[in-house]
């Protein structure tokens, strides 16, 4: 697994992260207190982490939090990079706080590499959200902050927000297939050094099955998986979060890291998927 600074955080993480967003039931069930298939999902994060993924993506909203705790324990914490998000109606300062806290007893941990507002939501000052999150940073209870799903003026505000720290990075859909973020956010963040968590990037599988990719999978010896998280990790600062529910997805996913799609080829790639 190959390893890149993750943003203007300095920190090495895994160009190929694990997200454990799985589906709505799932989240209903948790809350239920049933997590179907976790003995599945457990043993795929464990193998992530074997495999030498550092980068964890989860979620207060997902019902994964508990089972990150699990794959997690017995591991060097200091090692990993952890990162949660907070729901947008808790967005208040208190409530802020509380998620945070009630994340950290989940995640059976002392601190959260990365914690992210999930949603913007304008019913909320971004001021007063932000306001917790350094309070966090102060406490020692959060190292880094984040925010997903923001436009770029979004972005620019939570960054102006921010009095003592800085936007570390920001999860938005980014794919082959789904290139709006090219347009402005992303050479926003390749400018202020902002990481990328790109989640959706197989876009909903549909580019595990993409014929346009064939030549290349048979030039490179690679599945169109491997090769549509490669073109992801090539990018400066972009780090693509799969989805953790299968050993064998994960297998493969790790088969994406460590090596190279050559210049002309990447452009031909890119070029395929233009305006799709």
């Amino acid at each position: 697994m190959k390893y890149k600074a993750f943003g203007n955080t300095g920190r090495l993480v895994s160009e190929i992260g694990m997200g454990t967003y799985y589906d709505p039931l799932w989240i209903l069930t948790a809350k239920l207190g049933w997590f179907r298939g976790k003995e599945e999902k457990l043993r795929a994060i464990k193998k992530g982490l074997e495999g030498g993924i550092n980068l964890i993506d989860t979620a207060e909203i997902y019902g994964s939090e508990r089972l990150v705790g699990e794959a997690i324990n017995g591991w060097n914490r200091e090692s990993l990079f952890v990162a949660t998000k907070v729901w947008p109606s808790h967005l208040r300062y208190d409530d802020v706080i509380k998620s945070c806290e009630k994340s950290l007893e989940r995640l059976s941990t002392s601190y959260i590499d990365l914690y992210q507002v999930h949603w913007p939501n304008p019913r909320i000052p971004i001021k007063e959200t932000m306001r917790a999150m350094e309070k966090l940073v102060e406490d020692g209870k959060v190292r880094y902050i984040g925010v997903s799903n923001f436009s770029l003026t979004q972005l620019k505000e939570a960054e102006e927000a921010l009095e003592k720290c800085t936007i570390t990075s920001i999860q938005n859909s980014y794919s082959l297939i789904d290139r709006k973020i090219e347009v402005d956010l992303l050479p926003y963040c390749n400018q202020r050094n902002i990481a990328v968590l790109a989640y959706y990037p197989l876009a909903h599988g549909r580019l595990t099955r993409d014929k346009r990719l064939d030549v290349f999978c048979n030039k490179y010896g690679k599945t169109a998986s491997q090769l549509a998280l490669r073109w992801l990790t090539q990018k400066n600062n972009v780090f693509p979060i799969p989805r953790a529910s299968k050993e064998s997805h994960v297998l493969e996913n790790l088969g994406a890291s460590d090596w190279e799609i050559e210049p002309y080829d990447y452009i031909n790639i890119s070029n395929l998927f233009v305006d799709k």
